[in-house]
């Protein structure tokens, strides 16, 4: 049962929390873009970090640490937002009493599930109903940041360590280590449909980005400008990142990178929607996310 303080959290939280809208502004990727580009804007949020579109429903699934990023505080929950930034549910995704949120990060949606890493595990959820499915626990390999979750598909799910050069790996519910001894710390994972390989973007001072595939065969992949890298997604071929360093999302198109956006903040885990070309950019220290529009051509 949720105590007190979290629902008064909540009903305060609701009404606090606002969608500024600005006319739709669709750029394509020559054109850098600032705040004056933003469609719309959620604020009002505890912290966001990772963003999730689900393009059955048409939503978005924002996490949020709400508390110590850390912490085993059971203060996590992830808000339900519609595809134009309006609130349809603050607290959608709470976990239980047995297994709580603590501080949920990156997510990934396969078949109707949502994978949200968290500080000892993943959490996986109904996306429809919000209902908590299970709990895969991770405690056993003395984690040091669960951070990212990807998939390619077939069942499996991969999730990265961003306090370990580490890539774990969750078969029939059960977590295994799947690549160690990486050249870098993996913070965003994302997996490209193109090539069938997943991309690892890195975390401390770390500019090259490394792919690896099933057979745990890794490459070098990319390398960019900025650092400090958290969300990234691939679209058309094209690889968008989430830069901290200079306060960029960055764009690859497989010669050169460049600067796509000058975010408001730090960029956290950004999520995507690629039928209507939307990004979102969670900042952890505004309380808010920011959605841009953009175009191949």
């Amino acid at each position: 049962m949720k105590s007190l303080s979290l629902i008064l959290l909540a009903l305060f939280t609701a009404v606090s929390c606002t969608t500024q809208k600005k006319q739709h502004i669709t750029a394509d990727f020559e054109t850098v873009q600032d705040s004056t580009s933003i469609l719309f804007s959620v604020e009002g949020l505890s912290q966001p970090e990772a963003v999730r579109y689900d393009e059955s429903q048409n939503v978005y699934f924002i996490s949020n640490f709400n508390g110590g990023g850390n912490d085993l505080d059971s203060n996590g929950f992830i808000t339900k937002v519609d595809a134009e930034g309006n609130v349809i549910e603050m607290q959608f995704m709470t976990g239980t009493d047995e297994y709580p949120f603590h501080a949920p990060r990156g997510m990934y949606i396969e078949k109707g599930s949502l994978w949200v890493a968290d500080v000892t595990g993943v959490h996986v959820f109904d996306t429809k109903t919000g209902a908590q499915q299970k709990f895969i626990d991770f405690t056993s390999f003395q984690p040091g940041f669960l951070n990212d979750v990807s998939g390619d598909g077939s069942g499996s799910i991969y999730v990265t360590d961003t306090g370990k050069p580490i890539v774990y790996k969750i078969e029939n519910d059960s977590p295994s280590v799947f690549l160690d001894s990486l050249p870098v710390y993996p913070n965003g994972i994302t997996f490209s449909l193109l090539k069938n390989e997943f991309v690892l973007a890195p975390w401390r001072g770390d500019t090259t980005f490394y792919s690896f595939r099933i057979t745990k065969e890794v490459e070098e992949h990319y390398t960019f400008q900025g650092g400090n890298f958290d969300g990234l997604e691939f679209d058309e071929g094209m690889l968008l990142v989430a830069s901290q360093v200079d306060q960029s999302i960055r764009v690859h198109d497989g010669s050169s990178n460049k600067i796509l956006i000058h975010t408001i903040g730090r960029p956290a885990d950004i999520g995507i929607d690629r039928t209507n070309k939307i990004i979102a950019v969670p900042y952890i220290a505004l309380n808010r996310v920011d959605f841009w529009g953009y175009s191949r051509n």
